[in-house]
């Protein structure tokens, strides 16, 4: 994986829950002390009030074969990050947390089903409201490009209408952050209680789901992400979409590269393959 990917800071956030309580103070030292010059074992032990052996062991948790090259890794990224001030870190650093949760629990088996799904059902609805008819509207345009008949609703009134359409040939896809957003979990039951698919992107896990949704496609998470503080709540969404286009444009890719050429072709601007 990319440094860009895996930060050391992330890293250690994401291991802190199976540290150790000297272990976690230590992960507390290098989360908050960014600003110092010696890193060696001996300074930071006597610091922290630690054994140079708990570094050792701290480092090891983390996938390094010690704590020197642990330190080696810190202190280049602080390099690279010392031309940033910390209010630019932090944002960039929320976006490099959003792209490494996604990297981690996004299944590659589940996008290619999607795929498939996409190119078998004759119609596909997209629900999202708030913040996420944003995103519902963006999968439209993007993927009615290639020829998918797809429509997008993005009120609550616009979901309820749209039952009447939906039969056992359609494929609905909601998206909801938080996993609560009523009008469109309500959508797909009531697109489940008519046969068709349905597949919800959302951040929230829940066993309530698995009784209406076929596929519950997960979205990097962090807190707050819901009331866009610092992070658009939408970016995991897209992400995911991006995901989702690029695997259902390379299934059965030339069929679609025809179609997406034909549509740009309409306002000039050709797409070579």
């Amino acid at each position: 994986m990319s440094k860009f990917l895996k930060s050391i800071t992330t890293s250690i956030e994401e291991h802190y829950d199976d540290l150790t309580q000297v272990e976690k103070r230590i992960a507390d030292f290098f989360i908050n002390n960014t600003m110092q010059d010696d890193y060696s074992s001996k300074s930071v032990a006597s610091q922290i009030y630690v054994s140079e052996a708990s570094l050792s062991r701290f480092a090891k948790k983390l996938g390094f074969k010690g704590y020197r090259e642990f330190v080696f890794a810190y202190e280049d990224q602080l390099k690279e990050n010392k031309r940033l001030d910390r209010l630019t870190e932090f944002t960039i650093h929320q976006y490099e947390s959003i792209l490494e949760k996604t990297y981690a629990i996004i299944d590659n088996h589940q996008m290619v089903k999607i795929a498939k799904w996409l190119d078998d059902y004759k119609r596909v609805f997209i629900y999202g409201v708030g913040s996420s008819s944003l995103v519902a509207s963006e999968f439209y345009s993007r993927f009615r490009r290639i020829g998918l008949d797809v429509d997008a609703q993005t009120s609550l009134n616009d979901i309820a209408l749209n039952i009447s359409r939906v039969t056992e040939q359609s494929l609905v896809i909601g998206i909801s952050i938080s996993g609560i957003t009523e009008e469109v979990v309500n959508g797909l039951k009531a697109a489940h209680e008519k046969g068709a698919k349905t597949i919800l992107l959302t951040g929230k896990r829940s066993a309530y789901f698995e009784t209406f949704i076929n596929e519950v496609v997960r979205l990097a998470y962090i807190p707050n992400m819901n009331v866009s503080n610092i992070i658009s709540p939408q970016l995991p969404a897209l992400i995911m979409i991006d995901i989702i286009y690029t695997h259902y444009l390379n299934y059965n890719r030339e069929g679609k590269i025809e179609k997406l050429n034909e549509t740009l072709k309409q306002i000039n601007y050709p797409l070579e393959k």
